[in-house]
């Protein structure tokens, strides 16, 4: 077998350990309660306590919703299950099992990502049931969804990176994150009327870029432009796995 082989038949068997990770997350902790209330519920009331009274189409407030949705619930699921394996001691399973820290990594993110995309069509599909809201360019909907929906879930395994067993100390931590992004990432407050520190720091949240894409697909419209979009949230995707892998590597030595 040539090197070349090798390296094809290690990332096959990495990406074949990932999505077994994956499911066992997918089967165990999709339906607990601080999942759904954490992941949907809390972001759904969130937004609707903001967009109330608002005199705006569904075209222009359902981008948003599907934004903080994919936020919420792609970075809800490894906040609670890692924390639970590690007490259960099933973590450490992977930790020591003939696969790299990249499949760890990557399975951890897979679950919350396939559970993300799924909660994201609710709105999409409820968009355009009642409202008649149906986005203009669905490949830039799907490709907004997904790639938002990647990079909080490797986000959630970033922070889940902490070596505690107590959910509520990873979701506490998260929270201190994810509620700041919410209003600086233009879609309560329109980056046009955020003060210039505002739209400065919007600049640095990966959810800006996200929403921003998603919007795109339904209004044609676009501040950052949809490569430049498409870019910076593969950039963030690339950079919080890294630092994900590098934070497992140290907390487990």
């Amino acid at each position: 077998m040539t090197e070349q082989d090798g390296l094809v038949a290690r990332i096959i068997s990495d990406l074949r350990a990932a999505w077994a990770i994956a499911r066992k997350d997918i089967r165990i902790y999709y339906v607990k309660p601080n999942i759904i209330v954490a992941g949907i519920l809390f972001p759904l009331f969130m937004f609707l306590a903001f967009a109330t009274g608002r005199d705006a189409p569904a075209e222009v407030l359902l981008p948003g919703l599907i934004a903080i949705t994919a936020l919420f619930s792609s970075s809800t699921i490894e906040p609670v299950s890692i924390p639970i394996e590690r007490r259960m001691k099933t973590f450490d399973r992977f930790l020591v099992a003939p696969i790299s820290l990249d499949a760890v990594v990557l399975g951890e993110s897979l679950s919350g990502f396939v559970y993300s995309v799924a909660i994201g069509f609710i709105p999409f599909i409820a968009g355009y049931l009642l409202f008649g809201a149906i986005s203009d360019n669905f490949a830039a909907f799907v490709a907004g969804l997904c790639l938002t929906s990647l990079c909080f879930a490797v986000m959630g395994t970033l922070f889940a990176s902490y070596p505690t067993e107590s959910p509520g100390d990873i979701m506490s931590m998260v929270n201190l994150v994810r509620l700041p992004l919410m209003f600086i990432s233009g879609i309560f407050i329109p980056f046009d009327q955020m003060p210039s520190w505002g739209q400065a720091a919007g600049l640095f949240s990966p959810l800006s870029y996200a929403a921003d894409l998603i919007r795109y697909s339904y209004t044609g419209a676009t501040r950052f432009g949809v490569a430049s979009d498409i870019i910076v949230i593969a950039g963030f995707i690339v950079a919080f796995h890294l630092v994900s892998r590098e934070l497992y590597r140290r907390f487990n030595d």
